[in-house]
């Protein structure tokens, strides 16, 4: 079920050639005040009007335009004569269409940060340069070689000549690094010039605006004497889901929290107390952590804990709903990263990185139909959606949390001693980091336990004990991430913490690894 707004006449469509961070171009567009949709080029000859469209952004993607099937721009997009913008396979593909050439060479590859030097003067680069040069993101194995006809060389990298080019005329324009990343400095800038500079559009796009097209939305689809139960974990996604739901159909809501054993410590009893004093739902705990531990019991692969996690999320929910009458929908706070990462939602080529337990790990039948209505939104737009909505600060502010929880935290065997070792680790964690001011600093923190054991010396006695990791990261919207950097004092004092309270630890590692090439969570 599509969510979105189309009645909105000023916006920008992406054509999606399989990137990971497509959706993050779109981000990009909505925080800058313009709508935008996304689209697989198989399916451009749907669109009745292409007009209604300001701009046209072609996105990276995986394929090679060496030996890609699809080596030209749809005829649709160019008879349009609407600004192009092409990001690094999209360029590469701008370069083919128009008669130039692309080449692979391991001398011309890129992969992260590179500095992209002024040649020329630009619309599209107004602001862009400081003192003629500028840090972007590049992930590419090809290379133009020779631009078209009547296009302009704008800027370049020691490894690729052709970084930015442009046909003034025409207002077709290609970069070959992503600059819809945080990594490339001014990346917003240089979309912005695109949108408003050239493409000519008016900003009428908030997320605030959304709230009141999501609610008709929802009831519009649940109908009559059909009623809704929500999966509500208390965490920022499930709990503007719920509220939004409730704002919609109000009665017709049941609201169910799952105790799957696998949440941090003393977590759910807070948030049951809060959404039933403070907002009012109607809510009801379903103990059931024996349950899930004994499901995933002797169970190491990640792919498998989080597929059985899902599919035993759906039975319950399925169980509890006949006890209610009518009960046609299941409503759960999916955000687009956990489909991005799942299976591309646009059928575009994306490579699947793993199973969220609310996308890739339901069931392939199911007897309820699902609601999703944050599933086209990143986690900082629900905040803003959810402040919208009367959501206070003390469920917003919250860091993300995962629905496997703890499973996909202790990588390996999970057990009752296990749990209970992440849990009492953790707590000790976000604890200080809130004691010491960091913890809305970070995106996203949260103590794991490794799967090796390691000696060490506790009063003189040789200890044989588990490795805890600590990990904790800063983000606009969780597709890419950097590690905190903590003073030496709070590691030591956090680690020693740990240690001496934590019975089952023996070492405390900090995780300083970014995203891409890992992911934020271990499973």
């Amino acid at each position: 079920m599509n969510y979105q707004n189309h009645q909105i006449r000023e916006k920008i469509l992406i054509v999606d050639y399989g990137s990971q961070v497509t959706k993050l171009i779109a981000r990009r567009v909505r925080e800058l005040g313009a709508f935008s949709e996304i689209i697989n080029p198989l399916r451009l000859e749907r669109i009745k009007d292409i007009k209604i469209y300001k701009g046209i952004i072609l996105s990276g993607g995986p394929s090679t335009v060496v030996n890609s099937p699809q080596k030209k721009i749809p005829k649709i997009l160019i008879n349009a004569k609407i600004p192009i913008l092409g990001i690094c396979y999209g360029l590469q593909l701008l370069a083919i269409t128009f008669g130039g050439k692309v080449i692979t060479k391991k001398t011309l590859r890129e992969f992260g940060k590179a500095e992209v030097k002024k040649k020329n003067n630009s619309l599209l680069t107004r602001n862009f340069f400081d003192d003629n040069a500028s840090s972007v993101w590049m992930s590419h194995q090809d290379a133009v070689s020779h631009i078209p006809r009547n296009f302009n060389l704008v800027g370049s990298t020691k490894n690729s000549k052709f970084t930015i080019i442009e046909n003034k005329n025409k207002k077709y324009y290609g970069v070959q690094f992503h600059p819809e990343v945080t990594h490339t400095k001014k990346g917003k800038i240089l979309l912005k010039n695109f949108i408003y500079l050239i493409c000519n559009l008016k900003k009428k796009w908030r997320i605030s605006s959304q709230k009141n097209v999501l609610i008709n939305k929802i009831k519009n689809i649940v109908k009559n004497e059909n009623k809704v139960i929500c999966a509500l974990s208390g965490g920022v996604d499930s709990s503007v889901t719920a509220i939004l739901v409730h704002k919609a159909i109000k009665s017709k809501l049941k609201c169910i929290m799952v105790d799957t054993g696998l949440m941090r410590k003393n977590e759910f009893k807070k948030s049951f107390r809060l959404f039933k004093k403070k907002y009012k739902l109607n809510v009801s705990i379903i103990k059931a952590s024996s349950l899930f531990l004994k499901k995933l019991k002797n169970v190491h692969d990640p792919e498998k804990k989080r597929k059985i996690i899902g599919q035993l999320f759906i039975k319950i929910f399925e169980s509890e709903a006949k006890k209610i009458k009518n009960v046609k929908y299941l409503a759960q706070g999916t955000l687009y990263p956990d489909i991005i990462e799942s299976k591309s939602v646009t059928g575009s080529i994306t490579s699947k990185i793993k199973s969220h337990h609310n996308v890739g790990g339901l069931p392939k039948k199911m007897n309820l139909e699902l609601i999703e209505p944050l599933k086209d939104f990143f986690k900082d737009e629900v905040r803003k959606l959810g402040k919208s909505l009367g959501v206070s600060d003390e469920i917003l502010n919250k860091h993300p949390f995962p629905g496997p929880g703890l499973a996909i935290r202790i990588p390996g065997k999970i057990t009752k001693e296990k749990i209970k070792i992440v849990q009492e680790a953790d707590e000790i964690f976000i604890n200080n980091l809130i004691d010491k001011n960091y913890y809305k600093k970070i995106w996203q923190a949260y103590a794991a336990l490794l799967p090796v054991r390691t000696v060490g010396v506790m009063g003189d006695s040789r200890t044989f004990e588990y490795i805890c990791l600590l990990r904790a990261v800063i983000s606009d919207d969780g597709m890419t991430a950097d590690s905190f950097f903590f003073p030496k004092k709070f590691l030591d004092d956090i680690s020693n913490k740990i240690v001496n309270n934590v019975k089952g630890v023996n070492r405390v590692v900090y995780d300083i690894t970014t995203k891409p090439p890992s992911t934020i969570e271990l499973e």
